[in-house]
């Protein structure tokens, strides 16, 4: 775990690499708010941000491919009741600034605006979850190079059957400045890394796939060879373990999940279900229903976007709100939604930090950060022991959910056959089917040994892409619903 330095100033880094270069000031900002307040709207932002990210990929024991981008821009935000206008520039100078702040104006009605812009902007308080270090900078192409050399060597090693390694190193540093109209200026300095490593396994004919990677806000000294070594076996012991998996077999059964990634089902069939904007509309399944019990006992699911260095953790949300810990279900009970500004303003209740964007080119909504469920206090052998038949699913791969109703769909990429609480063999062509907050209540043991996942998470939504944590313990829930391959 690195430790973030308390004295670093981001928002002292973000005038210097956004505004300064186009010669802006706070007075500049100033002014592109008043001009959206020209005619009546009741709120506005700008989103300021820079971005310099990297990628290197290893394929057949040579780098194939490597990429390195930069990116900067602002939007612009007016929002008027329930309407909302924006605009965005890949420029960042003061007539690009006041070009997108009029166009904005087009939902308003002419006139004097009601609300004022604040005289001036004051800086939000800070806070250090992770480093300001620009990770690209921290090691140099010679360096990477090797780091993924490294991957590949140690992943054949481990055994004969392994013909094909595929390894990638991301890095990523963005900058971002929020200026509200309420006076509020907050900024932000996010390093974000990421080494993923797939391998294919080939044995009497059959080819099997094994994946595993992790990352977080910190810096690329993070993969160590410890890191590297872990990665590999994980990825080399998947594929052979898929070598030896038999069909699935299917049907209404008792499932256990596994603790870290499998969080990606909760993630998927009850968070995005949290979220502010469907249950303002109604279109949630969980709409209406706060201070209701939507989960069995003892199942208590938080988003907290103020986990040091998770990849899912910011020190503001992309509104300029600092993230917190959000209880979203306490003991089985519904306690509250994730909100951004706008859908919290519409339905009377505070923000949570949970405004998301994609790019200085999105518009914000209310995304998750860190979701998991609490541990309980069963241990996880006792929980496997006690499943007649069934199943245990360790890891998954793709899924999908409707959220207007919570069903879902999810495929295991790694799960066991149990039978009178023994695994007997590994399985392939597993799918777990079921309803997100159906399943919330047929949950009857949970494990205390709960686990983020590795730093890998990548949330959808409207078309933009964030990155996410996800986690939980090992669950028991009763009644789900697998298709199986047998």
């Amino acid at each position: 775990m690195h430790i973030a330095d308390e004295g670093i100033d981001r928002l002292a880094i973000a005038r210097q690499r956004l505004l300064e270069p186009s010669d802006l000031d706070e007075r500049d900002l100033t002014r592109a708010l008043s001009e959206v307040f020209e005619h009546k709207v009741d709120y506005a932002d700008l989103y300021f941000q820079y971005t310099r990210s990297e990628g290197w990929s290893l394929e057949e024991g040579i780098v194939k491919s490597g990429s390195f981008s930069i990116d900067q821009g602002v939007g612009v935000r007016a929002v008027a009741g329930e309407k909302t206008a924006f605009a965005y520039s890949d420029e960042i100078n003061a007539q690009a600034l006041l070009s997108a702040a009029r166009a904005t104006r087009s939902i308003a009605r002419s006139g004097a605006g009601r609300v004022k812009v604040a005289a001036s902007l004051n800086p939000g308080k800070g806070r250090a979850l992770y480093r300001a270090d620009d990770p690209i900078l921290g090691m140099d192409a010679t360096r990477k190079v090797a780091l993924l050399e490294r991957v590949e060597k140690i992943a054949r090693a481990r055994d004969p059957r392994i013909t094909q390694v595929m390894a990638g190193l991301a890095a990523e540093y963005d900058v971002v400045m929020v200026a509200r109209s309420d006076g509020l200026m907050s900024a932000d300095v996010r390093p974000l890394v990421r080494l993923s490593v797939t391998v294919i396994a080939e044995s009497n004919g059959r080819r099997e796939q094994g994946h595993s990677g992790g990352g977080g806000r910190f810096g690329l000294d993070y993969f160590d060879d410890a890191i590297i070594e872990q990665y590999a076996r994980e990825a080399v012991d998947s594929a052979l373990l898929n070598l030896e998996a038999r069909p699935a077999p299917g049907g209404v059964m008792s499932v256990v999940l596994g603790p870290g990634w499998p969080g990606v089902l909760l993630h998927e069939a009850i968070g995005h279900g949290l979220e502010g904007d469907f249950n303002r509309k109604g279109s949630s399944a969980f709409a209406g229903k706060l201070g209701q019990r939507v989960a069995a006992r003892g199942v208590t699911v938080v988003d907290d976007g103020t986990i040091k260095d998770r990849r899912g953790s910011l020190n503001i949300d992309d509104e300029g709100n600092a993230t917190q810990r959000n209880v979203l279900i306490e003991d089985g009970i519904l306690r509250g939604y994730l909100q951004d500004t706008l859908n919290a303003r519409l339905m009377k209740v505070p923000v949570t930090g949970n405004g998301r964007r994609e790019s200085f080119a999105h518009l914000p909504m209310p995304r998750m950060t860190n979701t998991y469920m609490l541990g309980g206090d069963r241990d996880p052998a006792e929980i496997i022991a006690s499943i007649d038949r069934g199943l245990y699913a360790v890891n998954f791969g793709g899924g999908q959910v409707d959220i207007t109703n919570g069903k879902f769909v999810f495929s295991a990429s790694e799960a066991y056959w149990v039978e009178k609480g023994r695994i007997l063999y590994p399985v392939k062509g597993a799918t777990l089917v079921g309803n997100g907050p159906d399943a919330l209540t047929r949950v009857t043991m949970i494990g205390n040994d709960m686990r983020l996942d590795a730093g890998v998470g990548v949330c959808g939504k409207d078309g933009q892409s964030v990155p996410v944590g996800v986690g939980q313990p090992t669950l028991r829930i009763e009644g789900l619903t697998v298709g199986g391959t047998a």
